[in-house]
């Protein structure tokens, strides 16, 4: 019997300092598990936008982000897209083709820290990002429609909480980043762990934007029940679309963009 309680005590220890070494390891490496930052920026070259040209946006502490930029058609808004978390905005390049084939101008950015801009990542960063990028494109004096896409929820959405815009479009958004982890990792404390939060829940109850929340059922990233509660917490609904079936990257061909355009349209009426 003392044998077998030795071999529990010591089996308990091992436990423990496993468990450690793995709050340790989520801790000091959190950035790593959290964001996707490889890949490479894509020449406009390599891409159909004939038009579009390369920029350089300031950001904060003398930092600069490289993005994309085309102005719209008249009569049509500027759309300043928010990009999720994998690689360099650039590799969706066949959905700004498709943004200016209809006439609305964009801007497509990478936050620092992802391959078309330098520095160091973090939710700091990526908010202060977000708001550089909003104000450069309102400088140029077009309506502006803001279109967040998973990682990218977080900064659109903060953004339209402090700027004004015409419309908020989020595609398989988080209320927390903290929420997405801890559904992931229920098994650790990741509301102590996680340094880069993303209280999208917070944001949104601030944000007098119309809002329409695009969000698939089969979503294993980000679960449908992150859209749902985001939506539900907006002070102006639009529309919430939950699309059966469809996982993370599935909406833009399940027809978001056509549902984009309507929304759009109903909020620059709305707007004059």
């Amino acid at each position: 019997m003392q044998r077998l309680g030795r071999i529990a005590i010591g089996a308990g220890i091992v436990a423990v300092l496993a468990y450690a070494m793995v709050l340790g390891a989520m801790y000091f490496f959190q950035r790593d598990f959290q964001y996707d930052r490889g890949g490479r920026l894509l020449a406009l070259s390599e891409t159909k936008l004939t038009a579009a040209e390369l920029v350089s946006i300031p950001s904060a502490d003398g930092s600069s982000l490289t993005g994309w930029y085309q102005p719209p058609a008249a009569g049509k808004p500027l759309i300043v897209y928010f990009r999720g978390n994998a690689q360099s905005f650039s590799r969706e390049h066949e959905r700004f083709a498709a943004f200016v084939a209809d006439g609305y101008g964009f801007l497509a950015f990478d936050y620092r820290g992802f391959p078309g801009s330098p520095g160091e990542v973090s939710e700091a960063n990526i908010l202060a990002d977000g708001l550089a990028a909003y104000d450069w494109a309102a400088d140029k004096g077009f309506p502006i429609v803001l279109w967040g896409r998973s990682l990218g929820s977080g900064p659109a959405t903060y953004v339209a909480s402090l700027r004004e815009a015409d419309a908020l479009l989020l595609e398989t958004p988080f209320d927390s980043a903290v929420s997405v982890a801890a559904d992931r990792y229920w098994f650790l404390p990741v509301g102590l762990l996680m340094a880069d939060q993303f209280p999208v829940d917070q944001w949104i109850k601030d944000v007098i934007e119309p809002v329409y929340v695009a969000h698939g059922t089969a979503d294993r990233t980000i679960g449908v029940s992150h859209g749902e509660r985001v939506y539900a917490l907006a002070p102006n609904q639009d529309e919430l679309w939950i699309e059966p079936g469809a996982g993370h990257s599935d909406m833009w061909a399940r027809g978001l963009w056509e549902r984009a355009k309507g929304f759009f349209q109903r909020a620059e009426a709305g707007v004059r």
